[in-house]
């Protein structure tokens, strides 16, 4: 764009407040006007952005075939840098350093540049990052939440400069723009590292005398926070949400913190989410609050059904450090369905890298609402990734096979049917925290899907209910097998045009959908 590839360029401003004390962050909040102070003596920030805006994100590069998302040229990056520069120079900002990643082996420095007027991004953003090292920012974030762009969608535009290292935010006051902003730009480096930027959880799961790590991916809102943190034998989380995969099985960890949803949060099915989120360090958004110092209702969605909250590790009382855990051991991809996708399915080397390329779930609130509710195809279920998305499936098909770690397909919505049909069963998250531990302790007995020639369960220890591992014995029983065939032919049909979207693709992972 305007400015030397990652210099830790710094528009000029009004006035600038460097290295901020999450004191002065606190403090900033408290004056803006859509903050209310909870019954926790936390702060909850309404926002004008309810969810990423993915309509509005735009690659900034001469080489558009090189990139699976949308892209637009230099001069027209050029143009909006200039003009939110012009515009930064009668504000007051916020910029704060900090680092993604802990492992001195691959640190990202880090910036975020926010308008002081919405401190709460800052406040969030400082809870996920790590402590600045005094380097030079490899990403930066340019964030104006009031200034618009006329001409993109909403009159909302985030331009990616990858080249920069620099991302530019314009009339967006959604937290997870910082978030995944960044995050964005980091998912590159991953790659030209020979790794893969995974958005996924990350658990330790003790089994005897070893420790089992577990990586599970899913888009946003379909369980993968909470499957990372239900406990099963003492098990411990590691990363919220995003890694790096390397050759032989090797993890590095992102945040120092954790951005949860806060939708239907029950202190008894996720007492820990529950606990850090209700400290005083903690920054709620759109969590529903009818007043100033009062109490807060996660089951209200009058707003929106993406509440969330940040809160640092430290919160949660008992954590991993990344820096301490062995190579992966299980990958569970986070389906969460409502037809015929089984409780649980094991797969195959060529099935692994073809489920993690589809991304098939339901679309969650966390995407808007051009996504809730509907079926899905979202590459490695990760909609970050800002190169071709092919490269995904291939790079996780050469790190599988230099570690061939077990891979599971778990759904975490229904089979059956939705919920107002009347034959259909929820996978409770109590069915889900079981199928997790009996995996880790190897104690599930499989047999052979004929369909799609995965494994699916004959039995699970804490599970009662064949018909929830096995979906087709539901569908037969009600009298929908001519339902259930039905569906079989039409997601085969589906995932082999999916993949006809990525030329260059490896023929084994479009293979094993046929």
């Amino acid at each position: 764009m305007t400015i030397e590839v990652r210099s830790g360029y710094i528009p000029q401003s009004q006035r600038l407040i460097e290295r901020p004390t999450p004191e002065t962050l606190k403090s900033l909040t408290a004056r803006m006007p859509n903050a209310k102070r909870t019954v926790y003596n936390n702060f909850n920030v309404q926002t004008r952005v309810d969810a990423r805006s993915t309509k509005s994100t735009y690659i900034v590069t001469d080489h558009p075939e090189q990139h699976t998302a949308q892209t637009v040229r230099p001069e027209e990056g050029r143009k909006w840098a200039k003009i939110q520069d012009d515009y930064i120079r009668q504000q007051e900002m916020v910029v704060l350093d900090g680092v993604i990643g802990s492992d001195p082996d691959f640190l990202t420095p880090a910036r975020l540049i926010v308008e002081a007027r919405n401190a709460n991004i800052a406040g969030m953003q400082q809870q996920l990052y790590y402590p600045p090292n005094g380097a030079q920012p490899e990403v930066t974030m340019i964030y104006t939440p009031n200034l618009t762009a006329p001409g993109y969608p909403n009159d909302r535009a985030i331009f990616v400069d990858l080249d920069a290292g620099i991302t530019r935010v314009f009339n967006s006051d959604y937290f997870g723009e910082s978030k995944k902003g960044g995050l964005r730009m980091w998912n590159k480096k991953v790659y030209d590292a020979g790794g893969l930027a995974m958005h996924a959880g990350c658990k330790v799961i003790p089994v005897g005398d070893n420790k089992r790590v577990f990586l599970i991916v899913g888009l946003s809102g379909t369980g993968k926070t909470t499957t990372t943190f239900t406990t099963q034998n003492k098990s411990k989380p590691v990363q919220d949400d995003f890694i790096a995969l390397m050759a032989k099985g090797k993890i590095y960890g992102t945040e120092n913190g954790c951005f949860a949803k806060t939708f239907s949060l029950d202190p008894k099915h996720e007492p820990t989410i529950y606990g850090a989120v209700t400290k005083p360090e903690a920054y709620l958004e759109n969590v529903s609050q009818k007043v100033e110092g009062g109490p807060v209702d996660f089951y209200d969605a009058s707003y929106t059904q993406n509440g969330r909250a940040t809160f640092g590790l430290e919160a949660l009382g008992w954590y991993e450090d990344a820096r301490n855990i062995g190579p992966v051991d299980v990958l569970l991809i986070l389906n969460r369905n409502e037809n015929i996708i089984p409780g649980v399915a094991r797969l195959d080397s060529e099935h692994a890298a073809a489920y993690f390329m589809l991304g098939e779930t339901q679309g969650t609130s966390a995407g808007g609402k051009d996504e809730m509710g509907k079926a899905l195809r979202v590459p490695g279920t990760n909609p970050f990734f800002p190169l071709r998305h092919e490269q995904q499936g291939n790079r996780f098909l050469e790190l599988h096979r230099s570690r061939p770690f077990e891979v599971y397909l778990m759904n975490t919505g229904r089979v059956g049917g939705p919920e107002d049909e009347a034959n259909s069963k929820k996978v409770t998250i109590e069915y889900s925290s079981a199928i997790v531990k009996t995996i880790a302790e190897g104690t599930i007995s499989w047999t052979r899907d004929p369909d799609f020639g995965y494994d699916v369960a004959e039995t699970v220890p804490g599970i009662d209910d064949i018909e929830v591992l096995q979906p087709k014995r539901l569908y037969q029983r009600t009298g929908r097998s001519d339902d259930y065939q039905r569906w079989v032919e039409q997601l085969k049909q589906e995932r082999v045009a999916e993949f006809k979207k990525y030329p260059g693709l490896d023929a084994e992972i479009v293979a094993a959908v046929r």
